[in-house]
Formats: C-alpha cells, structure tokens, sequence
C-alpha cells in the first residue's frame, strides 16, 4: 500500500493513495509511505524516484544493519524497531529515503510511530514547521522513546528473578534468566547501531536539515546513550545472579555431598564390623558365646557414636 500526502506552496494539505498521475512539482514537500509494499509498487523506488539500486535493494533484503548511506541528491537511513513477541526480541527495519522537498519511508508492517506522525500531519496543525526532516526527527523519536517500557520490563523481570519471591526451583530461573540475557542481546544488536547512527547523523557535514535541529536529534542520541548503558547494566546484572546462583548451588551440592560422605564414614565400620560377625565360621570363638550378639551391637553403636562426636568437633557437621 501507498499513501502520500504533500504540502503545498500555500501550506495547503493533500492525499493521494497512489503515485500516478501525482505532480510533485505542486508541492512544498511531500512524503510518500510504502507500507508492505506489492512488486508493482516496488518498482516505483526505482521507476519514479530514481533511487539508486544498491538502496532499493537493502529496503527488499533484511536484515540490515542501522545506518546511513549518501547518495546525490538524497540520504538513505536504516532503523530498527524493536518488539517483544512471547519472550523473544523482534527486529523491524524501517527505511527513509530523504531529500531536500521530500520524505520516503518503506517497512512491510505497519509501523505505530509513522501512524503516529501522519495523524498528527493530517491535524493540519503549524504545518509552517514541517518538513521531511522534522517527520524524521518525530518518528525517531518515537521509535527510541518505544525501546524503554521494553527495557523498564527486562529490568522488573531480573528484580523478580534475583528476588525469587514466588520460590521457583534453581532449573527454572536459570531457564528465565538465559532467556533474559537473550532479550538483551538482541536488544544491543539494535541499540547499539542505532546509537552509532545518530553519532555519525549529528556530526555530518551533509545532513543540512539535522544540523538544524541538532537539539533535538542530540535528545535522541542521549536516550540511546543512557538506553545502552542499561542493557549493559542488566547483562552485567544477569551474569551476576547467574554466578551467584551457581555458587550456591555448587555450595548446595557440597553440603550434601559432605553429609553423605560423614554418614558413609560412620556406616563403614559398622559394615565392617558385621560383616566379621556374618561370616558364620565353625571355629569363630564369638559365635558361641551366650552374649556376642549383645556385644557387637554395643561395639557398632559406641563407634557411631564415637564418630559423630568426632566429625561434630572437627567442624564438618
């Protein structure tokens, strides 16, 4: 699907759902929308805009990395939108072709922010302050002021992991944990780049429409900053509870372990003691006696005993 809406010379507001017979010259500025675009209209990136075919061919095969490439007369932005689906990080690209009079964003799905921004541009509200590069900085805004309830939510997660208040077995909240440290991963994939994009936007000397609007493309590439000083906090945190939780459970096993290896020592002798006594020889001299019986119990309990007090005073129990 293709929308367009453009702003003419007298800031007057037009649509238009497909590009035929659209006089572009009319306008101020206009943006054009490719949302999960058909072959047909594919073939307008190439036939009516004059994109270069290197661009076009990143929008069509993904992933890409976030960044920025210069062209002639236009830039070419790779973004990334990020989603949770059943406890996994889903990446989208979003894609922006601008230029002096015009705005061309391409994505396959419907993208919340761009509706967000188009909404507001259909307000017809100060439409003296729009241009292609303030629906850039909006809808960037947008998608990086998206990435925190995210990042609010892994961080509640790790709280309710290290806390372990609903008791979960040690299996299970390693199992959330690793899951976690997924999410985060794929979570630096995107912030990261991202991050390094508007880096290298605000300290172009091509971009002309970001250089005046420094400020506020600044603000994003601060909530980058501080977005990716989170997900290396709560890595850094995951792998924390994940040692802490594996020395306890090593410390767990030990304990059982040196429980099980007293019990064996003080079971030993008196395992040796009856076997003497159930070897049943002719000859034994024991094995006659009217109170052997009573003396071997007496002997195998006075060695447990004697063992017990033992191993407590030594500091193992």
């Amino acid at each position: 699907m293709i929308r367009v809406v453009g702003i003419t010379f007298d800031f007057e507001l037009e649509t238009a759902n497909t590009l035929n017979h659209v006089d572009f010259s009319r306008y101020r500025w206009y943006w054009v929308d490719f949302n999960g675009p058909s072959h047909d209209e594919i073939s307008h990136l190439t036939n009516t805009f004059q994109f270069h075919p290197l661009a076009v061919e990143d929008c069509i095969h993904r992933p890409q990395r976030p960044k920025l490439d210069y062209y002639d007369n236009y830039t070419f932005f790779v973004t990334h939108i990020v989603k949770e689906k059943n406890k996994e990080i889903e990446r989208e690209e979003l894609n922006f072709f601008i230029g002096d009079y015009y705005i061309v964003t391409y994505h396959r799905e419907p993208v919340l922010e761009v509706n967000q921004v188009w909404e507001r541009l259909m307000n017809k509200k100060n439409l003296e302050q729009w241009d292609p590069y303030y629906v850039f900085y909006d809808i960037l805004d947008k998608l990086v002021d998206n990435y925190f309830p995210l990042m609010y939510k892994i961080e509640d997660e790790l709280d309710k992991i290290e806390n372990n208040t609903q008791n979960n077995s040690m299996e299970s909240l390693m199992n959330e944990l690793f899951d976690t440290r997924h999410m985060l991963l794929n979570l630096r994939h995107s912030i990261n780049p991202m991050r390094d994009l508007l880096y290298r936007m605000l300290n172009s000397h091509h971009l002309q429409g970001i250089r005046d609007r420094w400020e506020y493309f600044s603000d994003i590439y601060d909530h980058l900053l501080k977005l990716s000083d989170m997900v290396m906090s709560s890595r850094e945190l995951t792998a924390d509870i994940r040692d802490s939780y594996l020395s306890l459970n090593s410390h767990q096993t030990n304990n059982v372990m040196r429980i099980l290896t007293i019990i064996t020592s003080i079971f030993a002798p008196l395992t040796f003691i009856a076997g003497i006594y159930g070897m049943n020889f002719k000859h034994m001299p024991e094995l006659a006696w009217k109170y052997g019986y009573f003396l071997a119990l007496i002997m195998m309990g006075a060695v447990g005993v004697a063992l017990y007090f033992w191993f407590k005073k030594k500091g193992w129990f």
